[in-house]
């Protein structure tokens, strides 16, 4: 019988990038580098080796640093050894604002082990974009971009999102909630395309974490304690 960890696996192995992008745009899809899937299997199996049913946590899209490197969301090669203890070939003080909160509050919750043994961490689109505006400039270089920061590759991703939510729901994952990370044009979107869709019987707001650590830092606890209460509740 397959486990939960299996079908993750598959997913990302059979993941068809989204096609006909705007120009100036590239596809960050970590999972193709052969290391990076060999690190995702390693906390799949590790995290996710069973088949209890657990709710579904969407962030916006990968980012170069955090799962533009290791292939897991909200996850740094930091927080992949210090506190999910899997070994990797990257940089091991690489870190993130974003993953660095998120792991405050997975350390809150219980830990690790606790926390994906009740959540799994994906985005609305599994998949990053970066641009690279510049004809001489090395691909893979340019700056991260939100699936939503272009009307064009907005229209060009959403079919790929929409089967890409149908898809993981598919694998077991809970459909009472689901919680959103990015409380403003991430919402938006996946509110209006959940009313359209019909994914979840309700989309439980989260503060982004980068908002949160750049400008909100002072206030960290009651943020933590704001994803904790969400958090539990469903947990």
């Amino acid at each position: 019988m397959q486990t939960l960890a299996d079908k993750l696996i598959h997913f990302f192995q059979t993941l068809q990038p989204p096609k006909n992008l705007p120009k100036g745009i590239e596809v960050l899809f970590p999972q193709q580098n052969p290391e990076v899937m060999k690190v995702v299997k390693k906390f799949f199996k590790k995290f996710y080796n069973d088949n209890h049913p657990r709710h579904l946590i969407f962030g916006i899209n990968p980012g170069r640093f955090g799962a533009g490197t290791t292939g897991i969301n909200f996850t740094a090669p930091k927080q992949l050894k210090e506190y999910c203890g899997i070994d990797h070939p990257f940089k091991a003080s690489q870190s993130e604002l974003s993953a660095e909160f998120i792991y405050e509050v997975i350390h809150a919750y219980g830990g690790v082990t606790k926390f994906y043994s009740d959540y799994f961490i994906g985005a609305v689109s599994p998949l990053g974009f970066t641009t690279f505006p510049n004809p001489l400039q090395r691909r893979g270089t340019g700056k991260n971009l939100n699936y939503y920061d272009d009307k064009g590759l907005l229209n060009a991703v959403t079919p790929f999102i929409v089967e890409s939510i149908s898809r993981q729901i598919s694998s077991g994952f809970k459909t009472d909630k689901a919680f959103c990370i990015g409380g403003d044009k991430n919402l938006k979107f996946f509110s209006a395309l959940n009313n359209q869709q019909h994914f979840f019987k309700e989309i439980v707001p989260l503060p982004h974490p980068r908002f949160i650590m750049q400008y909100r830092r002072k206030q960290k606890d009651k943020y933590i304690h704001q994803y904790l209460s969400a958090l539990q509740l469903a947990g």
